[in-house]
């Protein structure tokens, strides 16, 4: 039980700071039962410069009800950066597992929607990955962008 509201525990916390971090950009009815592709603008925390655009499906009241599937949303996302203005690289992980910048439930407790910044030093290139992290099935559905840290 301690674990399970640990869990739910965690989840508030996140959706509160995704809140926060993320601002709806533009939204798209998809179809007559009103669900929605959600696009919203996170700005990097920790890389000055740095506005990332990430896009995914919202499912609507009436499509959760005939569905019965009412907690949860598809992990399907996209996400595109692009420098927004000049880089200015803080203290980061440089990890291969690089870091999460950004965090949204996907469903009630199991399922988050993620933005995970890598850097390739090597190759001086910023990658930001969005995918799903699940707490049983992992998900194959993911989109990558990338941002050169050269002049050139």
């Amino acid at each position: 039980m301690k674990f399970l509201i640990a869990v739910i525990a965690a989840t508030f916390t996140t959706f509160v700071a995704t809140v926060v971090a993320a601002e709806e950009v533009g939204r798209v009815g998809v179809d007559w039962v009103g669900n929605d592709i959600i696009v919203e603008a996170i700005p990097d925390p920790d890389v000055e410069g740095v506005t990332c655009h990430i896009s995914y499906f919202e499912r609507s009241l009436i499509d959760r009800l005939s569905n019965g599937n009412w907690f949860e949303d598809p992990s399907n996302a996209s996400v595109d950066c692009r420098q927004t203005g000049p880089i200015v690289i803080g203290d980061i992980d440089r990890s291969r597992d690089g870091e999460t910048v950004f965090r949204e439930g996907r469903s009630i407790v199991f399922k988050s929607l993620r933005l995970t910044r890598i850097l390739d030093e090597e190759n001086q290139v910023l990658i930001y990955l969005s995918h799903a992290n699940e707490l049983s099935q992992g998900s194959a559905k993911m989109s990558i962008s990338t941002i050169p840290l050269f002049d050139g």
